[in-house]
């Protein structure tokens, strides 16, 4: 018994294991050959996909946000078929990127995000949603008062210049445009319905998901072996 090498060496022993690696983080050596190994001797291969890795979106967003870190916000990966249940929540960091997002978090939710049945066609209909809590030590009714406090410190002010204590610079200009308040606007003239929707969308700016990097750029594989094969 034993292991014979290129050179026709044959190292003896009892036993051997193969660690050859998934499919994923090719760099490391992992091409997938394990797999073909295990077929040669009837072992069950389950489909094999991306664990740990980005997600994609095509929203603007993204790409006028791409280098941005955010820390200790509270992410959720939301399915609207299915009347808006939270498939996926943590708490942590993450970071926009040209293709979508990443990060901590986004690649936690990953894993979970290629178990969903009919994912591919939930990809499809948009039906997706990461949902992104920026301020989540807050409750609707604090952040709401601290807006109303910023707005009374920067009362004579334009709307875009009043944010500069609560968000990034970087994502002023994003949260500008997608509260539908004019950047010009006195901060003096804004309604109550308007602020409340912004501090809405603090608390749940939403990003379309349709799709995830390819596995490549994945930092595990899921599927593989078949566990029930393994003693």
């Amino acid at each position: 018994k034993g292991v014979k090498l290129e050179d026709n060496k044959i190292i003896k022993c009892d036993k051997c294991i193969i660690a050859t690696g998934g499919r994923s983080y090719i760099k490391t050596g992992s091409t997938g050959d394990g797999y073909t190994l295990a077929k040669r001797y009837g072992i069950n291969i389950i489909d094999i996909k991306a664990g740990l890795v980005p997600l994609k979106s095509d929203n603007d967003i993204c790409k006028k946000l791409q280098g941005l870190s955010l820390k200790n916000i509270s992410y959720k990966l939301i399915d609207q078929e299915k009347n808006n249940k939270v498939i996926f929540e943590d708490f942590g960091e993450m970071m926009f990127a040209h293709f979508g997002i990443t990060g901590p978090v986004v690649l936690s939710s990953s894993t979970v995000l290629n178990r969903i049945e009919d994912l591919d066609d939930k990809l499809k209909n948009k039906s997706i949603i990461a949902s992104i809590d920026l301020k989540p030590s807050l409750s609707f009714e604090v952040l709401d008062k601290r807006v109303c406090r910023d707005f009374e410190k920067y009362t004579n002010k334009e709307f875009k210049n009043a944010l500069n204590d609560l968000l990034p610079q970087k994502m002023i200009p994003v949260i500008v445009d997608l509260s539908n308040i004019k950047e010009d606007k006195k901060v003096n003239q804004i309604t109550k319905e308007e602020r409340q929707n912004l501090v809405n969308l603090i608390k749940n700016l939403k990003i379309i998901i349709n799709g995830m990097l390819p596995i490549d750029y994945a930092i595990i594989t899921c599927g593989g072996i078949d566990t029930k094969e393994i003693n």
